[in-house]
């Protein structure tokens, strides 16, 4: 007998000599040395998980050490795979109490007989032990701690703990611990269903787990596969024709990545509650991964650093259902993926202009057949216009929201009172960010910080009938609804105008009650949008604010948001009929008071000629390149001297637009004075 079978030898008898003992031949003289064992913890940090609606897993992080262990119980693995594993680990598991005399004799007599170690007389506890302990296998006083704590455990634990803590705890390869962990690792799948080659793969893989890595080693991944399939169908677990079939299984060659799915709200979750290790979120897996391509695609052709955000909701209960913060996560960079921009304030552009024209249907201020007009006007410095530069005259309310004309709204606003509009939106639970301490008319136009989360909150107002409900996106947070913001004859007219909108060019016209926005210097693009039962927003811009020359809402955001509502469902909910209240009329119809608008305070220009600043409009918040700010006007005769916070900057200057420059952060007052002594000013914040 060699050396080293000798030792190995006394090793395994010493070791016999211990499981009797435990086993009660001298019962009596071991019972205090196993109850005063002192157990490693049992407590070992898992990873947290985020999972969607349905428990689909969507996210996980590894745990501090940077292991992947997930959590996981017996009964959430294939019942082939543990009978494998008992089979080929420990026939005698739910029989012994911690040491199994049998295997280690057994082990003791093959070594004998083949003049080396040829089995380990291990069992899962004792294995458990050593992975508890990070302990090595190879000396007498390792085997006899491994016995003693084995003992302990079993006196402790259930045997289905026991097993849930090797299932938790097995090495797989690399930094994979856990049997979760490698069935997502290496079959991107949870191991609740597994086949039995995969089973099998599992259970051969913990014994040299780096030795038989199938990324690196397939020879000896695949030879150990197969002992392990063998000593299966001995056992009767599986039967012969599923041991062949599994034979003819490919391993895997490559191990997978862990799902990152919904990544900034997942991020958003962990931050809102840190000690939670499940996280059982609203989004609707299939749903997210397919709007994630989407954003992905929306800005492959787009300029460098643009980004995008997307947001699906039932407006019914509340549930978000996708939440797509940028296009790339992970992206470097101008485009900052990791920045979630469903939460980022931008201005909104023209997208609140339905709720104005919803208040002032509800303040008997308008009807959507009420004429108003789109002529030059004026309030006090503050001269808005259209986008186009171009007065459409006399129209009906109706017409102005659809074609998204400023001047009418304005008039609306004025007439509503900026603060009225601010209340209504925080009535919808939508959180706003003002460039200044009071609100000016210049927020019915954008000039208000607003997410896209937010924007969606507002719109699902509307969907509800003018009741708001706040959005959420924990499982188990529902929430009722807290605030009656419209009327539901408002409500429905709003989306009855909206739902005439024609769609973007390549889609056939569906009934989704939709709007589109472009904030100024086209550096947001907007579309939101419902139909009977989703809400959904679309944003498109740069996370640093700097524009986007040529975007609009109606070109880039629009078409996403049609595709978003292919991919909720291909039949859409239509939307729902007038209730019984909503006065239906033409325009000759209406009472007197109602066939056309007269605004409260704004007046129509009597002084044709005088300067008018066209851009940038007044109360609006700019964020500047190179500090250059690009000024523009109409009316007024040349040449034109331009003056900031009362300080001339530009004299002698005759076109109608320039640049100025050396503007401070904060607020700024930019004034034009033409040859006649005219003048005009407007009120800007420089972020």
């Amino acid at each position: 007998m060699n050396k080293r079978l000798y030792r190995q030898s006394w090793l395994w008898l010493s070791l016999l000599a211990m499981s009797l003992l435990a086993t009660g031949i001298i019962r009596g003289t071991v019972d205090h040395w196993i109850e005063t064992t002192e157990l490693p913890s049992i407590l070992r940090d898992v990873s947290t998980e985020v999972r969607d609606r349905d428990g689909a897993l969507l996210r996980v992080y590894t745990v501090e050490d940077g292991r992947w262990r997930m959590a996981v119980t017996p009964d959430a693995v294939d019942p082939t795979y543990v009978d494998m594993l008992i089979a080929y680990e420990d026939k005698r598991f739910y029989d012994h109490n911690g040491v199994d005399p049998v295997a280690i004799l057994r082990s003791f007599g093959q070594a004998l007989w083949h003049g080396k170690l040829v089995s380990g007389g291990s069992t899962l506890t004792m294995q458990v032990a050593r992975l508890l302990e990070n302990s090595g296998t190879g000396r007498l006083s390792g085997k006899l701690r491994q016995i003693r704590v084995a003992l302990a455990l079993e006196r402790q634990l259930t045997k289905t703990q026991i097993l849930q803590l090797y299932l938790e705890h097995a090495p797989f390869g690399g930094n994979l611990e856990g049997a979760r962990a490698a069935s997502y690792a290496w079959f991107a799948k949870d191991p609740k269903r597994l086949t039995p080659a995969e089973a099998a793969l599992l259970v051969a893989l913990p014994q040299a787990p780096e030795a038989r890595r199938p990324d690196t080693s397939q020879d000896t991944s695949q030879k150990a596969r197969e002992r392990v399939l063998a000593r299966a169908e001995e056992a009767g677990v599986i039967s012969q024709s599923d041991m062949r079939t599994a034979l003819t299984e490919p391993l895997p060659k490559i191990r997978r990545a862990f799902p990152s799915i919904a990544p900034h709200l997942a991020d958003r979750a962990i931050r809102d509650d840190p000690i939670l290790k499940r996280h059982d979120l609203t989004l609707l897996k299939s749903l997210q991964v397919s709007t994630e391509a989407l954003a992905q695609r929306a800005v492959r052709d787009l300029p460098e650093g643009v980004s995008i955000a997307i947001v699906v909701a039932d407006h019914t209960s509340g549930e978000i259902l996708t939440s797509v913060g940028s296009a790339d996560y992970s992206a470097a960079g101008a485009r900052q993926g990791y920045v979630d921009m469903t939460q980022a304030y931008r201005s909104p552009g023209s997208t609140l202009k339905p709720l104005i024209y919803g208040m002032a249907f509800d303040r008997g201020l308008a009807h959507p057949q009420t004429l108003i007009a789109d002529k030059p006007v004026s309030f006090g410095s503050y001269a808005p216009q259209n986008f186009d530069g171009v007065f459409r005259g006399e129209l009906t309310v109706t017409d102005a929201l659809r074609r998204s004309l400023n001047i009418p709204v304005v008039l609306l606003l004025d007439a509503l009172g900026p603060a009225h509009f601010i209340e209504a939106l925080r009535m919808s639970g939508v959180a706003t960010k003002l460039p200044g301490d009071k609100p000016g008319l210049a927020i019915g136009l954008g000039g208000i910080g607003i997410t896209p989360e937010g924007l969606t909150q507002l719109f699902a107002m509307i969907a509800r009938h003018g009741g708001a409900r706040p959005l959420h996106w924990r499982k188990d947070n529902s929430s009722e609804g807290s605030a009656k913001v419209l009327s539901r004859s408002a409500a429905w007219q709003v989306g009855d105008i909206l739902s005439g909108l024609a769609p973007p060019r390549g889609f056939q016209s569906r009934r989704l009650a939709y709007k589109t926005g472009t904030s100024y210097g086209h550096r947001d693009a907007w579309a939101v949008g419902f139909d009977g039962l989703h809400v959904a927003t679309v944003w498109i811009g740069r996370p640093d604010g700097t524009p986007v020359p040529g975007a609009f809402g109606g070109d880039l955001a629009a078409p996403v948001l049609f595709e978003v509502f292919q991919r909720i469902k291909p039949e859409q909910d239509d939307l729902p009929p007038p209730p019984p209240e909503t006065l239906i009329l033409s325009t000759a119809q209406l009472p007197k008071p109602l066939r056309r608008f007269v605004g409260r305070s704004g007046y129509f220009e009597t002084t044709p000629n005088a300067p008018k600043l066209t851009f940038p409009p007044d109360g609006a918040t700019l964020v500047l390149e190179d500090n250059i700010l690009t000024v523009k006007l109409r009316d007024g005769v040349g040449p034109f001297t331009w003056l900031a916070n009362g300080t001339p900057v530009k004299t002698g200057e005759r076109r109608r637009e320039t640049q100025i420059n050396g503007l401070s952060d904060g607020y700024s007052k930019l004034s034009v004075v033409d040859a006649n002594g005219q003048s005009a000013s407007v009120t800007v914040w420089i972020d």
